[in-house]
């Protein structure tokens, strides 16, 4: 019986699936953990320690765009089966690995084979959860990546005290038994929706307020490539993604920096980020139903903007962390807004291959972050030309989404006229 034909009554389970998937995959935040333990047991200098967990991220964008036609053809359930495969096998891997003292081994089971694993693990869910509540897209998926940004608060603790009981070989080995058990559960719940799309949540119980969102066209992935608004999607993505990695590639030495904060105070103002950037994740994505999501977006870079500016002249603690926690939380929210977005771009025919192609902003920011962020820095011995760097991508990105607004608003003129006509 295919996994359309019998599906579950309550799409809450969904939700639930979504969320194991996501958990376990977001522990690849905590990799900073691994960091110390690493340079202690494979003799690796501190950029060296990070190549891993580089690898994990560049590959998650790229495994998502290739593996997007994969999710369509074969579902959800295969494709969260098939990333649980590959990213506890690449922690276990990784831990063989150590334990045998070859690095090489190490970047490639943590950072390739992983990497692809958390790349379809990342979009799997995702497409799935637009379909059950097409009235509360942002709500949805918001609680799905959620469960992405929670998995480091989750995964730092336990990782640690793995280490200090059993060594760091063992913890890998373990942590790859445990999101293999995980992921695996998410995927045998995990399933499309009824045919006819007769569920609660499709006729939007329990939303009141929600948007009706009229989606601009159902389209394949290659014809969404030929779109202005895919490029113009992407450009924002890439912005507003940059953004906020720089913040978090720096957020400790700046604050120091900066307002004069005390390695301790920016360390715990490091973990409220976090809350934040969870947060944000479940916030934006559901206001996003009510406001529209190019709305949400206008917000972000206008605020994004302000603060970027702002930023380098502010010398109160205050001031500097409250900043910086809106930006984390736009940070967070845009990518729990992008799948709803996308489908009301282009519909749900193919949702999954767009959201991989897309993510590939998030592969690109990866890179560009901290690489510009740090470039400055050693040029300048300041952070604060890095601000003014990124308020000129946050304004392109500001323009970029105003003629989003624009384009979204002649297609939709156009169809009216279309249906007048008839």
């Amino acid at each position: 019986m295919s996994s359309r034909t019998k599906s579950p009554t309550n799409p809450w389970s969904i939700v639930l699936a979504a969320v194991l998937i996501h958990v376990s995959i977001g522990s690849v935040y905590a990799y900073s953990v691994f960091k110390i333990p690493l340079a202690d047991t494979l003799g690796l200098s501190g950029p060296q320690t990070s190549v891993a967990f580089t690898l994990a991220i560049v590959l998650l964008g790229l495994s998502a765009a290739t593996f997007g036609p994969f999710v369509e053809r074969r579902g959800p359930r295969t494709s969260a089966l098939l990333a649980a495969a590959l990213f506890s096998s690449g922690h276990i891997i990784a831990g063989v690995a150590i334990a045998t003292g070859n690095v090489w081994l190490f970047y490639a089971g943590y950072g390739v084979v992983g990497g692809i694993g958390l790349g379809i693990g990342y979009i799997a869910p995702v497409s799935t959860l637009v379909a059950w509540f097409p009235r509360r897209r942002g709500m949805a998926t918001g609680m799905a990546v959620l469960g992405f940004g929670a998995g480091a608060l989750l995964a730092s603790p336990i990782a640690a005290r793995l280490i200090e009981v059993t060594g760091l070989a063992a913890t890998f080995i373990l942590l790859g038994g445990a999101f293999l058990v995980l992921m695996s559960v998410g995927a045998a719940i995990i399933r499309k929706p009824p045919a006819d799309g007769e569920t609660a949540a499709a006729r939007g119980r329990g939303s009141p307020g929600a948007r009706t969102v009229r989606d601009l066209g159902q389209l394949t992935a290659r014809e969404a490539l030929r779109t202005k608004r895919f490029w113009m999607l992407w450009t924002m993505m890439l912005a507003n993604i940059s953004a906020g990695i720089m913040i978090i590639s720096v957020a400790s030495p700046l604050a120091q920096e900066q307002v004069g904060m005390t390695a301790v105070s920016a360390a715990a103002m490091v973990g409220l980020m976090g809350l934040f950037n969870g947060a944000g994740r479940i916030g934006w994505a559901s206001l996003s139903d009510y406001l529209g999501r190019d709305n949400v977006f206008l917000l972000f870079f206008t605020v994004q903007l302000a603060a970027f500016l702002i930023l380098p002249a502010t010398s109160s603690a205050w001031l500097f962390q409250l900043l910086l926690f809106a930006i984390l939380t736009m940070y967070g929210g845009g990518f729990a807004s992008l799948p709803a977005f996308i489908g009301d771009l282009f519909g749900t025919r193919q949702l999954a291959a767009i959201h991989g192609l897309l993510l590939t902003a998030w592969s690109a920011a990866g890179i560009l972050g901290p690489m510009v962020v740090t470039f400055v820095r050693d040029q300048t011995g300041s952070y604060h030309v890095a601000f003014y760097v990124f308020a000129v991508v946050l304004l392109v990105a500001l323009l970029t989404t105003l003629a989003m607004k624009v384009d979204m608003g002649r297609i939709r003129a156009g169809e009216e006229i279309v249906l007048a006509q008839h």
